[in-house]
């Protein structure tokens, strides 16, 4: 088993900043890439950002320039800077870890629970 708690969401002015933290934990002999992906009301859940362990980095065409994406592989954390936020950028923000796993190398997909971000205008 894989768990993964989040942390730092909240409510916020636009313009405002917020940074989102994803601790793995469990039964992990690498993680690969890990990421973030929001889902509005209403609305299918969307992909913000990845990296890599290699720490190459991929965003959103909608983010890019105000969000950035960072891992502590020592603490198998992963961030999520978020600066400049606009209302639209409201949503239940998920990480997602790729881990492998020990003994079997098996490839585990996991999900947090979610961390509600919420701007106002």
């Amino acid at each position: 088993q894989v768990q993964l708690v989040e942390s730092g969401g909240g409510l916020v002015q636009a313009g405002g900043s917020l940074r989102l933290s994803c601790a793995a934990s469990g039964s992990i002999f690498r993680i690969n890439a890990m990421g973030w992906y929001r889902q509005a009301p209403g609305k299918q859940r969307e992909l913000v950002a990845t990296i890599t362990s290699g720490g190459s980095t991929n965003y959103a065409d909608s983010v890019k320039g105000r969000f950035t994406i960072s891992r502590d592989n020592a603490k198998n954390t992963v961030y999520l800077e978020m600066n400049s936020l606009k209302p639209e950028d409201t949503a239940v923000y998920y990480c997602n870890v790729e881990t492998i796993r020990p003994i079997s190398f098996a490839r585990r997909n996991s999900w947090g629970q979610g961390t509600q971000v919420t701007v106002s205008s």
